[in-house]
Parts: C-alpha cells; sequence; structure tokens
C-alpha cells in the first residue's frame, strides 16, 4: 500500500503559477501510474494529467494541455503537477493517485489509493 499527501496549493491570481507535489510513503511509487485530478464545488472529480512509471509518457486533459506540466522523481518518491497560466475555472481541490498498472486511464476507479486534497484557488 502507498500513502499519499499533496501540497503546494493555494491561492493566486488568474495567469499565475502553482506547483503542486505529491509526496508518496509506505510503498515505492515508481511502482504506481501517477495521476492528478480536481474536483470543483458542486462537480463530479475529473482527471487531469497522468504519467506512467518511468516516467517516459504524459497525458493531459485538453482543458490543461500547453499549460500543466506532470512530472515524477521516483528516488525522491515524489510527484509534481507544474500549473502555469490559470484561469478562474482552474480552481478546484486537486488530488494525486496512484494506479497498480502500466497504462494511463483517466477514469477515478481506476486509480487505488487517493491523497487528501489541497485546495487551489484562482482569483479572476
Amino acid at each position: 500500500q502507498v500513502q499519499l499527501v499533496e501540497s503546494g496549493g493555494g491561492l493566486v491570481q488568474a495567469g499565475g503559477s502553482l506547483r503542486l507535489l505529491c509526496a508518496a510513503s509506505g510503498r515505492t511509487l515508481g511502482t504506481y501510474v501517477m495521476g492528478w485530478f480536481r474536483q470543483a464545488p458542486g462537480k463530479e472529480r475529473e482527471f487531469v494529467a497522468a504519467i506512467t512509471r518511468s516516467g517516459v509518457s504524459t497525458y493531459y486533459a485538453d482543458s490543461v494541455k500547453g499549460r500543466f506540466t506532470i512530472s515524477r522523481d521516483n528516488a525522491k518518491n515524489t510527484v509534481y503537477l507544474q500549473m502555469n497560466s490559470l484561469k478562474f475555472e482552474d480552481t478546484a481541490v486537486y488530488y494525486c493517485a496512484a494506479r497498480v498498472g502500466i497504462t494511463i486511464v483517466t477514469t477515478t476507479h481506476d486509480y487505488a489509493y487517493w491523497g487528501q486534497g489541497t485546495q487551489v484557488t484562482v482569483s479572476s
């Protein structure tokens, strides 16, 4: 099993940047495909980005493509989400999640382990 803890959220103006971190403990992060999801008030949790175990391949939701970058450092057991050119509609609680498998998927039920989330608020 792996435990995930997100950090790095906060309040930022539109057009600004934030870097989210997801720190893992309990098991080597390199075992898992990692994803970032987000959930805005009154909306369902949605896929943001994912990265393969080695970090070679990534995949993004259309809404964040070109603005967000997912990366990982397996030696540090950490996954990152660099968010640039933030928009008001990016406001949400952001969650990292771990998947036992080798392929990137975008559905929440395919990820077995979740962090507690970190709030990102973008002011317009």
